[in-house]
């Protein structure tokens, strides 16, 4: 180290600035902990602002006919949601912006009555309605629609403003980190974070080092010899389109999957103008297709579900992602957020919360191995000054803004 190595001890320290660190960074400081936040790039700048905003319940993973791990695991989630937004959960959102307070779902003419008796079944009342045809939201009035509408107890938030309300909270613990000239030191086990400013360096020296990287966390994990836990990436190729139809749809259709067909967000863009996001099978059946072709795609698609729309002057565009996760067995989805101490590395957790609406239980399960090793909130926060003049990372751009120039 050089000989302008500053140390600074805190209680934890967490790699990576999208939804799932900023969560867990906002949880332990309301609980006392002094910690603290790097990123890299911008914040909630990949797999977080490429999110549609859904804070849902499950009931999409429901479309085969029957709750699953999957559904029940993310139940109370959003009420959990609800209460943080209104300034009365375990983080406060009440800067953060709601594009609706509902998601909605609706059915073909085709499709099975399986599934329409299940949502009728006591078994998810209270998490879905179904609606009056006076009720259906704008693009479902008219003759030309002929089936059915439900409503889901789901929300979608604006992403962007909830990557700054989760910031601007922990204002002063969030710092860029330039991984060409910082890196870890490990001894014994034990990691240590040198960053490196020139003449100064510092040394990070935290009690537990929390990896929520996302995709990022694979290379961050090699670099301190991490095997276990395991990543994996499963990747979708979804489509954007931008338009003049006034109004807005968050909405899954039901097809013949026990998954969404389609499924629809709506995203308003720096100029004005909607951006629907277009989701469910078509994203992950077109994984490997060329733009051009899941675009010809998504246009059938949306022909035949919305007639009576005219796309002729819309713009359209895909975006590639990878979601990043803890290794299932044959790749598949994982039911639950994940968080895990790291094989080779005893003060390291590494932790994904495998959807944006699975932060929460993320968190959760990080402060349960804290409170497990008897992590306690009790490094002092006054070496946190040294770091002030380190520069900070800047807010995610939304795809939507990016990809139409």
């Amino acid at each position: 180290m050089s000989h302008n190595t500053q140390n600074i001890d805190v209680d934890i320290a967490i790699i990576g600035g999208g939804i799932a660190g900023l969560w867990l960074l906002n949880r332990l400081c309301s609980d006392g902990y002094n910690a603290i936040l790097f990123e890299q790039g911008e914040l909630g700048g990949m797999q977080t602002i490429a999110s549609q905003g859904m804070i849902h319940g499950g009931i999409k993973y429901a479309l085969g006919g029957a709750l699953t791990g999957g559904s029940e695991a993310i139940a109370d989630m959003p009420d959990h949601w609800r209460r943080c937004l209104k300034g009365e959960g375990d983080v406060d959102l009440r800067k953060a912006s709601v594009l609706s307070e509902h998601f909605y779902m609706w059915s073909t003419p085709t499709i099975g009555s399986k599934v329409s008796s299940f949502f009728a079944s006591k078994v998810i009342r209270g998490r879905i309605d179904n609606l009056q045809k006076s009720d259906y939201p704008p693009p479902f009035q008219g003759k030309h629609f002929k089936g059915s509408v439900y409503k889901l107890v789901d929300l979608v938030l604006d992403v962007p403003s909830l990557i700054t309300a989760l910031a601007e909270n922990c204002s002063g613990r969030i710092f860029s980190i330039d991984w060409q000239t910082d890196r870890w030191l490990k001894t014994a086990e034990q990691a240590t974070l040198q960053l490196n400013r020139g003449e100064q360096s510092f040394a990070i020296n935290a009690k537990r080092f929390v990896l929520s990287a996302g995709k990022g966390n694979g290379p961050l994990m090699a670099q301190l010899g991490i095997t276990k836990p395991a990543m994996q990436l499963r990747p979708l190729q979804q489509v954007l389109v931008k338009h003049d139809y006034p109004h807005p749809l968050y909405a899954h259709c039901m097809g013949s999957n026990p998954s969404p067909r389609l499924t629809i967000s709506t995203h308003p863009s720096a100029d004005g103008k909607q951006v629907w996001y277009l989701g469910g099978d078509l994203a992950t059946e077109g994984i490997d297709w060329p733009p051009e072709q899941l675009i010809a795609k998504a246009k059938t698609e949306l022909n035949e579900l919305f007639p009576h729309i005219d796309w002729q002057q819309a713009e359209w565009a895909t975006l590639k992602i990878d979601r990043a996760e803890p290794k299932q067995k044959g790749l598949l989805k994982p039911d639950k957020a994940f968080a895990q101490p790291a094989t080779g590395a005893s003060n390291v957790i590494v932790a994904w919360p495998t959807k944006l609406t699975l932060s929460p239980n993320m968190a959760d399960q990080v402060i349960s191995y804290l409170q497990a090793d008897n992590i306690k909130a009790a490094a002092t926060g006054h070496h946190l000054d040294a770091l002030q003049s380190l520069p900070t990372p800047s807010m995610g751009t939304p795809y939507w803004d990016r990809l139409f120039v």
